[in-house]
């Protein structure tokens, strides 16, 4: 068994005077608590800054963590503007057709789209902490708002009622997102996996594509349900009233976008080729209409939209009954989606530029901006992926280019708004079509089934879901399966038999290295996981099973008798006293079976916890070794200068050394 073989007397004297496994000291139950909290709430210590600091400095520091507009603004630059400029208009060029687009997709009127651009990009100027993200509308929280609250309140029937709970559930996002910010619970929305997002967001998006299906093929009634197979109900049961003149717009605009952004992906130079396409399409579709009277012809538009900045709305916010509950309910989950979609957004184009950015500081933004926006007739907004894309490859420098864009935005609101009067709906289905499609993204679906299949059944149940369900029940299932898998590896955490790699003192996972050799007489496993209540009982029952596999294995072999089983705890970070009372029970049994249970390196917490309960007392600590390697060499020790299965010749050798 290599230089593993065996040790001699002095080594081992070695390994019980200066090697042992040290109990930590025993520390105030409150001082580990408060430790405990602070790595859960504040992993990057964000006071370090403050330490030391004179109180007028640390006054501009706390201005500066929580309005971050403080910070970079002394240090803007003419170069700074110019770039930021470039981006702003670029995006405001983007922001006012989706805008629109968006709104129709929340049944609100489509002047709330560019409301939405103007106040919430502000607001986010200030307090954001990335400079990539561009705030604005998104398509899938506008569908999952429309969709809660049109079961609540029929848009048509009531729009007054409607638009104001619209106004409601975002102020009780804001909250939300503001509080878990300040309260610094933004791990929560780490129980929305990569691979649930994927397929959250690959269904909504196909859903969303299948809602256009009706300003398509010009419909004036459709299904509120958002399921594929109410939406195909409807299309089909409505054929005698398609439009081939609308079907046919559409299909020239899908295609037209669609061209310019495989164009920009081909050459990136030309960005702005895509980004401009959407505006182009709105201006070329009006002209269209506005010269051949297509609205004559089964063609709908636009219409009127009304001039003017943001009217307020804090007092058109519903906080009565029946109505609270489904505004508190749309707001809680659109919120937690905005938030997780502009979080990951906005660190994702942080990495590209080297640069971190604050999650807490941005719930707290995102909710102040979509609080504020409730306030001024905005509904739900985040940064969304397309707009912070073509802002990122724009070239801006800060946050100033949302500035940019709100101006622009707030431009087209003062004089602009008459030229959308025809605007055909058809166009804005195309926009909205065309940005849906990147968001199915198959080829993370492919990687996630070559990678790990669990993940790429998170992802498919996700987007059956929101398929064949609904966009919440697709979120249900998709956080909860996550959670379902977390769970799993809790349980069932992974066990392995250790064999010795040839001609070396290191121990390696048999299944993993086929050429790692059993130790005669010696049994080693290791536990990946910390063991508490919820995984003690499988242990237990696999640690068994793992001991008779190996008595089995071995009188089958013809080997020496197995008389140790050690158990390497480096990847156990902590142990409840489930946990204690199933190694006690495992003693127990190989008491009874003549083996000794050995324990290799446990952490810190875990050997406190066993010193405190007295298992170090009760198993000896003799028999807990800071290696593999000088546990197998004790054991091998004793297996050459005492009888088998002797505790007693076992203790004499000890004594001797």
């Amino acid at each position: 068994m290599g230089n593993a073989d065996y040790a001699s007397p002095s080594s081992v004297m070695n390994v019980k005077s200066s090697h042992r496994v040290a109990i930590p000291p025993p520390q105030p139950f409150f001082k580990s608590l408060g430790y405990s909290l602070k790595e859960t709430f504040f992993p990057d210590d964000p006071l370090r800054q403050f330490k030391n600091q004179p109180a007028s400095r640390k006054i501009v520091l706390g201005l500066q963590y929580f309005i971050p507009i403080f910070e970079w603004a002394p240090r803007y630059t003419l170069q700074f503007l110019k770039s930021d400029l470039i981006a702003g208009i670029t995006i405001a060029s983007l922001a006012i057709p989706q805008g629109i687009s968006y709104a129709k997709l929340a049944n609100l009127p489509p002047i709330l789209g560019l409301y939405s651009s103007f106040i919430p990009p502000l607001i986010y100027a200030m307090m954001g902490s990335s400079r990539d993200l561009a705030v604005g509308t998104v398509a899938v929280g506008s569908l999952l708002l429309g969709s809660m609250l049109a079961r609540a309140v029929n848009p048509n029937e009531n729009p007054k009622l409607y638009l104001h709970l619209a106004f409601t559930a975002t102020f009780f996002a804001g909250v939300i997102q503001a509080s878990l910010g300040l309260f610094r619970l933004g791990f929560i929305v780490d129980f929305l996996s990569h691979a649930s997002i994927v397929g959250f967001m690959g269904g909504a998006a196909t859903v969303v594509c299948l809602q256009q299906l009706k300003s398509i093929l010009g419909l004036e009634h459709f299904t509120h349900e958002a399921d594929l197979v109410s939406v195909m109900r409807s299309v089909f049961s409505q054929t005698h009233e398609w439009r081939w003149e609308s079907a046919v717009l559409g299909c020239v605009f899908i295609f037209f976008l669609l061209i310019t952004r495989y164009f920009s992906k081909r050459q990136p130079k030309f960005f702005w080729v895509s980004a401009m396409a959407p505006l182009t399409s709105v201006i070329l579709g009006s002209l269209l209409v506005y010269f051949t009277h297509a609205e004559k012809h089964g063609v709908q538009v636009i219409g009127q939209l009304k001039e003017g900045l943001n009217p307020p709305s804090v007092t058109d916010l519903v906080f009565v009954s029946p109505y609270l509950t489904t505004a508190i309910k749309a707001g809680a989950i659109t919120g937690v989606i905005a938030l997780a979609e502009g979080i990951a957004v906005g660190r994702s184009f942080a990495m590209f530029k080297n640069y971190h950015i604050d999650g807490n500081k941005e719930m707290i933004a995102i909710g102040s901006m979509n609080i504020v926006g409730s306030f001024t007739s905005c509904y739900l907004t985040t940064g969304p992926f397309s707009r912070t894309a073509v802002n990122y490859n724009s070239g801006c420098k800060t946050a100033a280019s949302n500035i940019v864009m709100a101006i622009a935005v707030m431009l087209t609101l003062l004089f602009l708004t008459p030229l959308f009067h025809y605007t055909p709906l058809v166009v804005l289905a195309a926009i909205i079509v065309s940005a849906m499609l990147g968001l199915i993204d198959y080829e993370a679906a492919i990687h996630l089934w070559k990678i790990d299949k669990f993940d790429f059944l998170v992802c498919l149940t996700a987007f059956v879901g929101v398929v064949f369900g609904s966009v919440e029940l697709g979120l249900v299932i998709a956080v909860a399966v996550s959670v379902l898998r977390l769970l799993l590896f809790v349980a069932r955490p992974r066990t392995y038999v250790l064999g010795n790699i040839p001609n070396s003192v290191v121990y390696r996972n048999v299944e993993q290295y086929p050429n790692a050799n059993h130790v005669p007489g010696i049994l080693i496993l290791e536990i990946d996981a910390p063991i508490y209540f919820a995984n003690a009982s499988y242990l237990r029952e696999r640690i068994t099973r793992w001991i008779d596999e190996e008595e089995d294995r071995v009188k089958a072999a013809g080997e020496a008798s197995l008389q140790y089983v050690l158990m390497d705890m480096t990847a156990v970070g902590n142990i409840d006293t489930s946990g204690i009372s199933m190694l006690e029970e495992i003693k127990k049994v190989n008491d009874r079976r003549g083996l000794q249970l050995v324990l290799v390196n446990p952490g810190s917490e875990v050997m406190k916890k066993l010193n405190k309960s007295k298992f170090v007392e009760e198993i000896g600590q003799k028999w807990i070794f800071l290696t593999v390697e000088e546990a197998v060499g004790a054991c091998n020790y004793m297996l050459h200068t005492c009888k088998p299965n002797s505790m007693k010749g076992e203790s004499e050798a000890w004594n001797s050394v």
